[in-house]
């Protein structure tokens, strides 16, 4: 079982509203977040999104790909409900890393799908782990959750590691003209759910 340490914990007012976040530290030192909001730990299922890091994507707004936009909908999903949690995954570049994952970009310029870029590279098509995702939930009391996702690997992925996913929340994000191609590629090629599937219901 995957093995992670808390080292600190604070109020985060942000422009969604107030979350309580933790820092934990896993393997190779590499330091994950997780943001609560309302009481997690009391047995029923949690709302919960695994969020892998995309700096591109997340800070500075690119829209070479939905991550920043999946991440701005689940944070204001989570305090529309008032209760939930959402752990940040150091995985960049679906766990290939922010060089690699610029390397694959250079290519997707060149006429690559986002898949066969990473396999040009020599790189897994998705290289992340939900181990440490899993004994995050389960140090803050959340063993049973509804998650956030259109990927049915990370449900997959969660309940290998023992925590239950009860319900798979949709999470749709209009594409742009830039990032239409990698949506499809998900949905064609990496089992991820098609559009007409989706529907977050919020306003």
């Amino acid at each position: 079982m995957e093995q992670i340490s808390w080292l600190a914990t604070t109020s985060l007012p942000t422009r969604y509203g107030t979350f309580m976040m933790s820092v934990y530290q896993g393997q190779g030192n590499k330091e994950q977040v997780v943001l609560t909001v309302g009481a997690v730990d009391d047995g029923a299922p949690v709302l919960a999104r695994l969020h892998s890091e995309c700096l591109t994507g997340d800070l500075f707004g690119s829209s070479r790909c939905d991550c920043g936009e999946q991440l701005d909908n689940s944070l204001r999903h989570l305090q529309h409900e008032g209760r939930g949690v959402l752990v940040y995954l150091r995985q960049e570049g679906r766990g290939i890393g922010l060089a690699n994952k610029i390397r694959a970009y250079h290519l997707q310029d060149q006429g690559f799908d986002t898949v066969d870029a990473n396999r040009e590279l020599g790189l897994p098509d998705d290289d992340r782990d939900y181990a440490e995702a899993a004994a995050i939930l389960r140090g803050i009391g959340v063993l049973c959750v509804r998650l956030i996702t259109n990927n049915p690997a990370k449900i997959c992925g969660l309940e290998a590691h023992g925590i239950t996913v009860v319900e798979r929340v949709p999470l749709h994000i209009e594409p742009n003209p830039i990032n239409a191609a990698y949506i499809r590629t998900k949905q064609e090629r990496m089992g991820h759910l098609r559009p007409a599937e989706l529907s977050l219901g919020l306003d």
